[in-house]
């Protein structure tokens, strides 16, 4: 059967199933032979604006008629004639329509700018727009005055120059689903209006940009200019924040950094980005960007330069070693920073130092998602890829306020679920994804594995364990079933506060689902069951046969911008890169084969044992490369009194952090902007890190710093390039065999990479890696900050976690304008409570725990349930860490930060 035609202008061409007249024509004529304006490819097909039309026949001869090319089928046999004379007149009669209420300033581009899609437009249509009719039209003006938004920190609207297109709408609705804009009246006084008639700092926008990106005039603008600005230089990169790894853009001139734009067809993030990603850059060029290592002399940090700087730590940690052992020296590596410097910085610890004493954030994050899926897995990463949200048939997310914390992907979920995909949410707050959720079940902060137990129980008293996968992919479920169904529910219900019936309800949700998709989040991994929580979700997964297809498995959302990439490069104490048993002796001999020098075997300390050792003079020196342990650690005390026992500690930052002020020596540390290597996403994805600009002052790359130190202190490090380096990560770690700073072009891949340069976007397909998947049953055990003779004085549980305007403990957010929207942490608290209290909305709160105190402002919400109470913590001057506690997950020794008992007053009256 020979290819279906369609004729362009007399001229046959084959068409595409579906295809429409304007992809059609443009795939053999080019973008600009059809002209639009309400179009946008990442938006549905609407064809208000008509500037698409084109003349179409069923025949040679027949009857044209005007179509719009924009969301109008191709068929076979017609003839098209996309710029007719007639289609001609009516493309300016559009034009002169929207010229004729169209303000004569913006006509042209501002000096020094680009044209906006409108403008070229005009150009293209060649139109003088200095000649009459288009500034004295035929049309009636409008004549009112519109007043310009200009109020919020990073959008500028200005209703003159809107259109009517309608694409600022739609990208709120389609992509970010906010639902934020809409058009209010009719005819000339009809506009676009933001909530219910506010100004965008009003509104409920949450400034992720895109309406501006869509907009093709200068109605919607940011403060920095972006679609408009003429740079020298755009530079692709990944951001900095979170998990998700969005691929962004950045526009450079005259040497600076002048704005940052979403990459529109990048497979990650497809022109979308939050807040963060697209507007908070300015941090790095902050007044208090640290620009020169400093030295402690008499009590003061001193400017020194690099060679002192690093002679001094050579010799100390020279001299340490000599008189302690190695044993004495720790280091704690950064997910902030890329790849290739995570894996230096365990290398340097392993074979310059001498020992296992490495560690990074993941321990107090996501330690429990790699321990529990690799005891039921094989391996701690994510099953399977975002892009297979649209897969999937229902949505479990765990303990993950992703919106927020993880905004790109956690509007995926949200617009699944606005489309009718069944989503359930396990979560102790009403967050936004809850509102969308089919079933939210809200239970206590802490007792996940019970809720968990509650699911599996009812899955398999309902009948819907997929046998045939449990009996040919995993061992071990019989025990389980048997553990399961012997637990008493009545106890489960009164620990989780949530009912049997709906937990029912969400189990036959997910046990009947085709395909069904967990997300988990800090909320699942931060709790003293933190990993038996994981294993119990990764039982729900097998046992329902969830796991090695499109749309299914379990996705831990990773919390910073390369937490994966830190742990596959061996920043732990007990695996090796590649998460190699360092205590086998085939292991340390591949290491060694490549090192060079030998990798000892006795297994390291966490970050949780290095300060409990520098508690008790055993460790007497450590080096911190990018993290604020101080800030970011539980139980802020203990942290600083650990810190101050050390004889010698070394902070690598971008900022005088709390952690860095204590240290020894600090060391500049240049930012993502200003360096290359790699970056791990949540969901395996390697994916290059550009240089955008160079290092501020005499700041240095975290990688370019250790090699200079093990230089220093006698190992053959070659000179710092991030492709050399991949080329050796990729012989030490199995699953990078096949990585390669070319192979991986511009989106990436997904681990393990053969050595073809293939990559996995499914793992477990055909078998887990350690063959079969194993069942393992836990009960739940309440949390010790929960029990203790005191317990009744802290009646109250707090829990903690992100805004989507900051990020962790704020440093480099908080150099932003992102500062103008949230400039403090604020505690939530049940009106029920408030009122007992005599708590009024905006008072000042006295928390007390066990472990200190401090002062939040009350902000009553029905967010949180009677007895938990909510906050972050981005801002020092809050001290949330002064509260937590030191209680550790049972296998991973992650922090237990999301259950902390304790008591809140007001005015010195004390509420139990």
């Amino acid at each position: 059967m020979s290819e279906p035609v369609a004729y362009i202008d007399g001229v046959a061409h084959p068409f595409d199933d579906d295809e429409t007249i304007y992809h059609f024509v443009s795939r053999y004529l080019g973008l600009n032979t059809i002209p639009v304006l309400c179009h946008d490819e990442a938006l549905a097909p609407f064809g208000n604006c008509r500037l698409c039309s084109v003349d179409v026949a069923p025949a040679k001869e027949g009857a044209r008629r005007v179509r719009a090319a924009c969301h109008t089928r191709v068929e076979t046999g017609q003839y098209i004639y996309p710029n007719s004379p007639r289609i001609e007149r009516l493309r300016r009669t559009i034009l002169e329509l929207l010229l004729s209420d169209y303000p004569e300033r913006a006509l042209s581009p501002a000096p020094g700018e680009r044209p906006t899609h409108f403008q070229r437009l005009l150009q293209q249509a060649g139109i003088n727009i200095s000649q009459p009719p288009f500034l004295k039209s035929r049309f009636p003006r409008n004549g009112a005055e519109i007043q310009v938004d200009a109020d919020h920190p990073f959008i500028h609207f200005d209703p003159a120059q809107c259109i009517h297109c309608y694409r600022c709408i739609r990208a709120c609705d389609e992509i970010q689903g906010e639902m934020v804009l809409a058009m209010h009246g009719r005819g000339y006084r009809s506009r676009v209006i933001a909530s219910l008639d506010q100004s965008f700092l009003e509104s409920d926008c949450v400034a992720c940009g895109r309406c501006i990106q869509s907009c093709p005039t200068n109605a919607l603008t940011d403060r920095y200019r972006t679609k408009t600005l003429i740079a020298d230089r755009r530079v692709r990169t990944v951001c900095t924040y979170c998990g998700v790894g969005c691929n962004l853009e950045v526009l450079l001139k005259g040497g600076e950094i002048r704005a940052i734009d979403a990459v529109g067809d990048a497979e990650v993030n497809r022109g979308h980005a939050c807040l963060k990603g697209r507007y908070a850059f300015a941090y790095y060029h902050h007044p208090d960007r640290l620009r020169t290592p400093l030295l402690r002399r008499n009590g003061e940090l001193q400017p020194v330069s690099w060679d002192e700087a690093l002679d001094h730590i050579a010799q100390r940690l020279d001299q340490i070693k000599m008189q302690h052992g190695s044993q004495a020296i720790a280091g704690i590596s950064s997910s902030r920073c890329t790849n290739e410097e995570n894996y230096l910085m365990q290398k340097f610890m392993r074979v310059v130092i001498g020992n296992n004493n490495i560690d990074g954030c993941a321990r107090v994050c996501h330690a429990p998602t790699a321990f529990g899926m690799r005891e039921t897995f094989g391996t701690g990463a994510a099953t399977n890829s975002i892009g297979e949200i649209g897969a999937s048939d229902c949505l479990l997310v765990v303990g993950a306020n992703s919106t927020e914390a993880h905004p790109v992907t956690g509007v995926k979920l949200r617009q699944r679920a606005m489309k009718g995909i069944p989503l359930i949410v396990i979560d102790p707050r009403r967050i936004e994804l809850a509102r969308h959720a089919t079933v939210h079940l809200q239970l206590r902060p802490g007792s996940n594995v019970a809720l968990l137990e509650m699911l599996a129980y009812c899955i398999i008293s309902e009948g819907l364990v997929d046998e045939d996968f449990v009996r040919r992919r995993t061992e071990g479920f019989e025990d389980f079933r048997r553990a399961v169904l012997d637990v008493n529910l009545g106890r489960l219900e009164r620990i989780t506060g949530v009912s049997r019936k709906t937990v029912q309800k969400a189990a036959m949700i997910y046990g009947r689902a085709k395909n069904a998709m967990a997300f988990h989040g800090l909320g699942l991994t931060e709790h003293y069951q933190g990993s038996r929580g994981v294993m119990l979700l990764s039982a729900l997964a097998m046992m329902t046969g969830n796991i090695g297809r499109p749309g299914v498995g379990i996705n831990p959302l990773r919390g910073q911008n390369n937490v994966q990439g830190a742990a596959d490069m061996g920043v732990q104490p007990k695996l090796g890169p590649g998460y190699l048993d360092i205590s086998n002796p085939e292991v340390r001999a591949h290491y060694e084969r490549h090192y060079g020098r030998p990798v000892p075997a006795e297994e390291g300390l966490t970050t949780p044992e290095m300060l409990h050792a520098a508690g008790e003079g055993r460790l007497k020196a450590l080096w911190i490369m990018g993290e604020d342990i101080l800030q970011t650690d539980p139980d802020t005390t203990h942290v600083r009194q650990a810190l101050m026992r050390l004889d010698f500690l070394v902070v690598q930052e971008l900022f005088m952090t709390e952690t860095a002020s204590l240290a020894d020596v600090v060391l500049p540390a240049a930012s993502h902007l200003e360096k290359s290597g790699t970056f791990t996403n949540g969901e395996r994805r390697v994916q290059r890190v550009n240089q955008a600009i160079a290092p501020l002052g005499d700041t240095r790359a975290d990688g370019q710093i250790m090699v200079d130190i093990m230089n220093r202190m006698g190992y053959p490090q070659a000179a710092y390039d991030p492709a050399v380096l991949l080329e050796e990560i990729s012989q030490v770690v199995p699953f990078f065999a096949g990585v390669s700073w070319d192979g991986l072009g511009v989106d990436g891949k997904q681990w393990p990479v053969n050595e073809d340069g293939s990559d996995t976007k499914i793992l477990h397909t055909e078998q887990f890696k350690i063959g079969k998947g194993r069942f393992v049953f836990t009960d739940f055990v309440e949390t010790p900050e929960l029990l203790g003779d005191d317990a009744d004085d802290y009646p109250f549980i707090l829990t903690t976690g992100r805004r989507l305007q900051h990020y962790n403990c704020g440093s480099m957010t908080r150099r932003t304008p992102l500062l103008d929207l949230v400039d403090h942490d604020e505690l939530l608290i049940n009106p029920l409570d408030a009122g007992r209290c005599e708590i009024v909305d905006g008072d000042e709160v006295l928390l007390r725990s066990r472990q200190g105190r401090t002062h939040l402002q009350a902000c009553l919400s029905d967010e949180v349930r009677p007895g938990v109470l909510f906050t972050t913590f981005h801002f020092p001057e809050a001290a949330i860490n002064h509260l937590t506690s030191g209680v550790l997950d049972q296998d991973s020794m992650t922090p237990e930060f999301k259950v902390v008992a304790v008591s809140i007053s007001k005015a010195s009256r004390a509420c139990a």
